[in-house]
């Protein structure tokens, strides 16, 4: 019961943790503060954990590692979206 707590909450903190730069994301339009590789790094990464979630039946890794991954995902089309010259 106190992993499953621990790990809850630890998943709850990184996972809110893209919050603010994904507001500031789709308020500003900009992310070239960001690197591209770091944010497909961190893709790959997450991809990875879900499939491990999975292999290990654990919906706490799966959900907290695919919402962060959703969150990550439109920091990475905003990220390509500028780099494309199509900016706001």
């Amino acid at each position: 019961m106190l992993e499953t707590f621990i790990g809850g909450f630890a998943a709850f903190c990184t996972t809110v943790s893209y919050i603010p730069q994904v507001k500031k994301a789709w308020a500003t339009h900009e992310t070239g503060d960001i690197s591209l590789k770091m944010l497909l790094i961190l893709s790959a990464g997450l991809s990875l954990w879900i499939v491990y979630g999975f292999l290990k039946g654990d919906w706490v890794i799966i959900a907290a590692n695919g919402v962060s991954l959703a969150m990550l995902a439109n920091l990475v089309w905003f990220k390509m979206h500028e780099k494309s010259g199509q900016g706001g």
